[in-house]
C-alpha cells in the first residue's frame, strides 16, 4: 500500500491549505480512472435532481450510473399497449449530461413483473412479448445506454435454472433469445448477465455453463455481472478472485455491479429458516439503530480495502465496479431480510460523510511523492 505524504505543518500556510484541499477534492472516479468505472445506482429522487447535496456527490465521486428500480419491467411497461419512459430518459439525459457510463438495469427478470407480464401462459404470447419489449427499449437508447443487464438472476443457487414465467412458457430457449434480441436491437451495446451469489462455486458453475450455451447457441455476451452483495467475513477474497478468473476465461468482462456489504447479522445463519415475524424488532437483528462502533467501522474498511485490492490485482479483467446506493441512508439493507434495521454498507453515511471504507478504498490509488 502506497502513501502520499503528510502536509507538512512547518510549511507556509498556504501549502497547507492546498494540501488539504487536495485531500477534499479527491474522489473515487479519478484515483480508478485508468482501472475501471466507479459506478453508482440511482433512486428516483436522485434521478430527479432533488436533494443538491447528494447530486454534487455524485457527479464528483462517480462516473457509471445504474438506475436502481426505474427501468425495472414494472415501471417502463406497466401495461401491454403502454410504455412510460419519463424516468428513464431523465436517468439516460443525466448520465450524457455529466458524461457518465450509462449501465441498463435490467430487461428480463422474473421479479418486478407488472402484473400482466405474469399471467403470460404460453409460447407464442410470451415469445411475441420479449421481442416487442427488449426491441423497444433498447432500441429507444441505442447508442446512449452503453450496456445492458439482458437476463438478470436467472439460477438457482445450486446453478440450475430457477423457475419463472419465462422458463415455464419458453424453457432454456428465453436466455438465448434475449441475448439475440437485444444484439440486433443494438449490436454495439455490451450485453450482461448478472446475478448474486455467482461467485459461489456450484452456483458460478451454473452461470458459466449458462454463458457457454447461450455463446454456443449464437448469443451474444460481453460479460458477467456479479453483485457483489457481500458480509464482513464472506465469501473469501480467494474464491472472488476464483470467480473472477474463471468468467475472464470464457472471453468476456467481469463487472461488480451492485456492491454492499452489510455489517448486520442474517436470521438465517441462526436459525437456518426463512425470515419470520418473530425477528422483526429484535434488538439482536438490529445490534447498531444509532451509530456504527468504531471497531466494526475499522472491519468495513479492511473489508473493502481486501476487495479492492483484489480489484486492481485484475483491473485488466474488470469493466466496472458499482456500489448499489449512493450512501446508507438509501440502501435497501435497511430493509432486507428484516424491514425498518440500520445497515451501514457502503462508503458514504446518511449525511453524506465519507467513512473509513472510503478512505481505505482510496488509499489503495494513493501514491508516494
Amino acid at each position: 500500500m502506497k502513501f502520499i505524504k503528510p502536509c507538512l505543518v512547518a510549511v507556509t500556510t498556504l501549502l497547507a491549505v492546498s494540501c488539504t484541499s487536495q485531500k477534499e477534492t479527491a474522489s473515487l472516479k479519478d484515483a480508478y480512472k485508468d482501472d475501471f468505472y466507479i459506478g453508482t445506482a440511482l433512486s428516483a429522487d436522485q434521478i430527479e435532481q432533488k436533494d443538491k447535496k447528494v447530486d454534487s456527490l455524485i457527479k464528483k465521486e462517480f462516473n457509471a450510473i445504474t438506475a436502481e428500480n426505474i427501468m425495472k419491467s414494472m415501471y417502463t411497461h406497466p401495461q401491454k399497449d403502454k410504455y412510460d419512459f419519463t424516468l428513464s430518459d431523465k436517468f439516460v439525459a443525466y448520465g450524457q449530461k455529466n458524461k457518465m457510463f450509462i449501465h441498463g438495469h435490467t430487461l428480463i427478470w422474473h421479479s418486478q413483473l407488472a402484473p400482466w407480464m405474469e399471467k403470460i401462459a404460453d409460447s407464442t404470447e410470451m415469445k411475441a412479448f420479449m421481442k416487442e419489449h427488449i426491441t423497444t427499449i433498447v432500441s429507444k437508447y441505442k447508442g446512449r445506454i452503453k450496456s445492458w443487464d439482458v437476463v438478470n438472476e436467472a439460477l438457482n443457487e445450486d446453478g440450475t435454472l430457477r423457475k419463472s414465467v419465462f422458463l415455464n412458457t419458453l424453457g432454456e430457449k428465453y436466455l438465448v433469445d434475449a441475448f439475440k434480441l437485444a444484439e440486433k436491437a443494438d449490436p454495439k451495446a455490451e450485453l450482461y448477465y448478472n446475478d448474486y451469489n455467482i461467485e459461489e462455486p456450484a452456483k458460478r458453475a451454473g452461470a458459466i455453463a449458462l454463458i457457454k450455451k447461450i455463446k454456443a447457441e449464437g448469443g451474444k455476451v460481453d460479460g458477467v455481472g456479479i453483485q457483489g452483495h457481500w458480509r464482513l467475513q464472506s465469501p473469501s477474497i480467494e474464491e472472488i478472485e476464483k470467480s473472477i478468473l474463471e468468467y475472464s476465461a470464457l472471453g468476456i468482462k467481469v463487472a461488480f455491479t451492485e456492491l454492499d456489504i452489510t455489517v448486520l447479522p442474517n436470521p438465517w445463519d441462526l436459525k437456518g429458516a426463512d425470515v419470520n415475524q418473530k425477528f422483526e424488532g429484535n434488538p439482536k437483528m438490529n445490534p447498531y439503530p444509532e451509530k456504527l462502533p468504531d471497531s466494526v467501522q475499522t472491519q468495513l474498511a479492511e473489508r473493502y480495502a481486501s476487495i479492492f485490492k483484489l480489484f486492481l490485482k485484475h483491473k485488466d479483467k474488470i469493466s466496472r465496479v458499482t456500489f448499489w446506493g449512493v450512501h446508507d441512508g438509501q440502501s435497501w439493507l435497511n430493509d432486507w431480510p428484516i424491514k425498518g434495521r440500520t445497515n451501514y454498507p457502503l462508503p458514504f453515511d446518511k449525511n453524506l460523510q465519507h467513512k473509513p471504507a472510503y478512505d481505505s478504498i482510496l488509499k489503495l490509488k494513493e501514491t508516494k511523492e
